[in-house]
This record gives structure tokens, sequence and C-alpha cells, in this order.
């Protein structure tokens, strides 16, 4: 196994033609206290942010839907010792009512006054990177990145980013205001932007894409399986590719990423992650753990090599493996490539 702090020096990304260096592999700060179960204390949160920028973790994510707000509360007390050194980034566009998601919300006046709020519990005086967490219908995309577009006139937003937008959208809103990153799912067992125009639209337009759940939400670490009994307070329990059936057929990815492992003395995370990255020079994936043990393990992967006959034989071997399950539930996947 690639990892170990003694050893390791974080390696660099910067997202599109933006100027903005991130961390090779980044920090998905979702999990920490929300989506996958109970997940962990507050002090137990900012002290392992803590211990991965010791590590040389510069790229942490979060959003006001974390928790909701928690999370940013987290991500803000571990980081402001060192504010200056690290990129936060955090989202807008959801209507939050009662503590949960209650639809699409970017309105001009609710995206600043989200601004002003992860400012407040960021303890930051300015967001990194400001995604727009799902294209909301009701809402121009050329209104939305106008109003990114004076924030950041205003000093409260470095750069602008979008969340789970289809090609057409990004490429009309970085004409309003450029786009520094997408985010998106993306990982070996979600290839939706290779083929939906996103990939050509990034490479075309100097934009970053950033790969959340580049680890398939745990799945491809192969720490889990048919019997895996997920909690009830866990999102995955209600995706369709984490039905045992699903994860049994899903199987075969797995050994397949252990059978790569094994021959490069590395983990089948770090493969999975390998590969992202291996894909493009402008792609960052931000895997999430509660764990040090796995954070060094994931970030370990930026020293895994893959060859060029490493890629042809996963490639292969993918276009014999079918995906079981779709990603979301029908509502979910219907708030995405919009």
């Amino acid at each position: 196994m690639v990892s170990g702090a003694e050893t390791y020096r974080m390696k660099t990304r910067t997202l599109g033609k933006s100027g903005l260096e991130v961390s090779a592999i980044g920090f998905g700060c979702m999990g920490l206290n929300s989506a996958y179960g109970e997940g962990i204390s507050k002090s137990e949160g900012v002290a392992l942010i803590r211990q991965a920028v010791e590590r040389g973790e510069t790229f942490f994510d979060t959003a006001e839907v974390y928790g909701p707000y928690t999370n940013e509360e987290i991500v803000g007390e571990a980081l402001k010792p060192v504010r200056d050194q690290v990129v936060i980034a955090t989202k807008f566009g959801f209507h939050i009512e009662n503590g949960k998601m209650a639809g699409t919300n970017s309105r001009p006046e609710q995206i600043r006054a989200v601004a002003d709020a992860s400012l407040k519990r960021l303890g930051a005086e300015v967001i990194d990177l400001f995604y727009q967490h799902r294209v909301d219908p009701n809402v121009p995309i050329e209104e939305v990145a106008g109003t990114v577009r004076d924030l950041i006139d205003e000093g409260k937003v470095r750069h602008f980013g979008m969340s789970e937008a289809g090609a057409q959208t990004v490429r009309r809103a970085h004409a309003v205001q450029p786009v520094t990153a997408v985010q998106n799912e993306y990982s070996l067992w979600t290839r939706d932007p290779e083929t939906s125009g996103l990939f050509d639209a990034c490479e075309e337009l100097g934009i970053g894409l950033v790969a959340f759940s580049p680890l398939g939400r745990g799945f491809l670490t192969g720490a889990m399986g048919k019997d895996t009994q997920l909690a009830k307070t866990d999102m995955r329990i209600n995706l369709p590719r984490f039905t045992p059936e699903a994860m049994e057929k899903n199987q075969a990815l797995v050994d397949l990423l252990k059978r790569i492992a094994d021959s490069k003395k590395a983990t089948a995370a770090q493969i999975a992650l390998a590969w992202v990255l291996a894909q493009k020079p402008w792609i960052v994936p931000i895997p999430g753990t509660t764990k040090l043990k796995r954070f060094e393990e994931n970030i370990g992967a930026v020293d895994v090599e893959l060859t060029s006959a490493d890629l042809d034989e996963i490639q292969s071997a993918l276009s014999q493996i079918d995906v079981e399950g779709a990603r979301y539930p029908a509502q979910m996947m219907a708030a995405v490539g919009r």
C-alpha cells in the first residue's frame, strides 16, 4: 500500500485554465457528518481535517446542505488556522426546509444569502470556489452566473463552479462568468461525463472536472458487498446500485480492481483513484472518509502509476462488465445533466 505521512509529498493539479491550484486528490467532507449514517463528531472531524492538512492536503469540499449547515462549521473551524494555505469549495442552490432539501433555489437573492451565511459558518472572508449545487430550471443560468460574477467583483467569491450540470448549460454559464470547475460524479462505474459532451466542453473551455464519489460511494474499495447492512440514515440505502442484488452483480468490477492492485502492491481504492487521475490532467477526484488511515491510502494513489497497458486492460475488462443499477432513483436523476 502506498501511504504514510512521513514519506508522502502532496502533488498538485490546476483546475482548467483558471490558475486555481489544488491537491491532486481533494477531500470530500460531506460524509464526515452527513449522508452515510451517523458520521463522526465535530471534534473528530476537525481533528481529521487538520491531520489531512499536516499531510499536505489543500482542497476541501463542503456545502450548506450537508448537515445541513454543520459540515461547513466543521470545515471552517478546522481550517481557520491555515486559511491562507487551503482552498475551500462550498455550494448553493437547494431550498432547505425543516432541515431537509426541498427542491432547488438559485434566485439571485438566495445565492447572495447563502454566500453570506456560508462565509459566516466557515469563518472566512472569501469563498474560494462557489458551486451551483444543482441547476435550477426556474432561473436562467445566465442570471445565476451573473450573480456569482457580481460576488466575485465584490470580493466574496474567487471562482465559479457548477455541479451535475449538462454541457450546454455549462457553456451558457461560462459565456457570462468563466466556470473554473464542474463537479460531477465520475468513476470507473459512472462515466457519463465522457459521453455527455462534458469532457469536450471542459477541454475546449479550459474548465477543470472535480470528480465526486470517485470510489463509487465506497463500493469500489472492496469494503462492501451483498451482505453489507446499511443504516437507515445512510443515503445509499435508497440508491439502486446498493441493493444486495446489484452489489452482487457489480462485484466483478471490484474483482478487477483487486487483481490489478495486487500486481501494483496497491489497494483497490488506489487503483480506482489512479484510473480517474489518468484520464485527464485537469481532473481532481475528491474521495471522502472518516478515517485517517483511509485518507492516507487515498492520497497515496497519486504515486500509483498505471501504464498504457494497464489502462488498456482496464478498458477491455470494463467493456465486458455491465454496471447494475442507476446512480440515483428516477426523481434524483431528473435533477442531473440539466
